[in-house]
């Protein structure tokens, strides 16, 4: 049953995200209005309780708080960019997906106009809003943070990594890099198998608890790389992980090397600086180092 609460909400751009934002916000009895470009998105929210408005610079003029959730950092700037002295004194929470040069840009104009900003990288998909596995992260006005956290805890698990606006989307980003590169290590042992006939269903049903179970192992990477020395005893070395095997059998399976020649590559690189007998961690300076 919702409560009600006295800080009023706005939000900005209802797509799934945005919505689902929304509708916790409306469910926990904020008194909420929301706002898109195109119209008839905000129906399903004025139907639990929530007010539309007509145009952004109503829905900002409605509240104390504002939440931008829209497509990309220039949908953000040519939103908001002509409502900047409506938003002076007022809270502005971007969870858009920017780039962390992009969300310190944004902090610099909105600390220019008056603007209390602070920056959000959603760990989650719309389904997930509200429920314990969705993780929000938060960096910049450490004040926006606290006075509103009964606000973002709503949303899902709530970190605040400090007043440099850009850490948020830099965490946000990183996290998502290794979560894109694991999906596509699965797509590419999926299109492994599949000339041998197994489905992708098969296949995802072993490849689940083995990688669920290899994620154990960042731990360990981790303190190698944060002490420096790769040549602790117990890791794997480059030259045991050699990854031509894989690459060969790939090939032999009529499907393309460039996911799993990507890691090779980064060995390879390695073993030929002369480096091969320490551990498989050590890629991370052909990382740090482009070619």
């Amino acid at each position: 049953m919702a409560v009600e609460n006295s800080v009023q909400v706005s939000v900005l751009g209802l797509g799934a995200m945005g919505s689902a934002l929304a509708a916790a916000l409306i469910e926990a009895g904020y008194p909420t209005t929301v706002w898109n470009r195109s119209p008839g998105k905000a129906d399903g929210l004025v139907a639990l309780g929530g007010k539309a408005a007509a145009t952004a610079g109503d829905a900002v003029r409605d509240s104390q708080v504002v939440i931008a959730c829209l497509l990309d950092d220039a949908s953000v700037h040519e939103v908001l960019d002509p409502l900047a002295g409506d938003l002076a004194g007022r809270a502005l929470i971007n969870v858009t997906t920017t780039t962390p040069a992009q969300s310190r840009q944004s902090a610099v104009w909105a600390a220019d106009a008056g603007i209390a900003y602070l920056d959000g990288g959603i760990m989650a998909v719309p389904h997930m809003i509200g429920r314990p596995e969705s993780s929000i992260l938060y960096s910049g006005s450490a004040e926006v943070f606290h006075e509103h956290r009964a606000l973002l805890d709503l949303w899902g698990t709530s970190t605040y990594f400090g007043e440099d606006a850009g850490l948020a989307s830099l965490y946000d980003l990183a996290l998502l890099s290794g979560m894109y590169v694991m999906f596509a290590g699965f797509l590419h042992g999926a299109a492994m198998v599949a000339p041998a006939g197994i489905t992708a269903t098969e296949f995802g049903k072993a490849a689940a608890p083995w990688l669920t179970a290899m994620t154990g192992g960042f731990e360990g990477y981790a303190a190698v790389i944060d002490g420096g020395d790769y040549t602790v005893e117990g890791q794997q070395s480059l030259e045991f992980s050699d990854l031509t095997h894989i690459v060969a059998a790939s090939a032999d399976q009529g499907i393309s090397t460039e996911v799993i020649g990507m890691v090779q590559q980064l060995i390879q690189r390695q073993i030929d600086a002369g480096h091969g007998k320490e551990g498989f961690a050590r890629i991370i300076e052909s990382i740090k180092q482009p070619a």
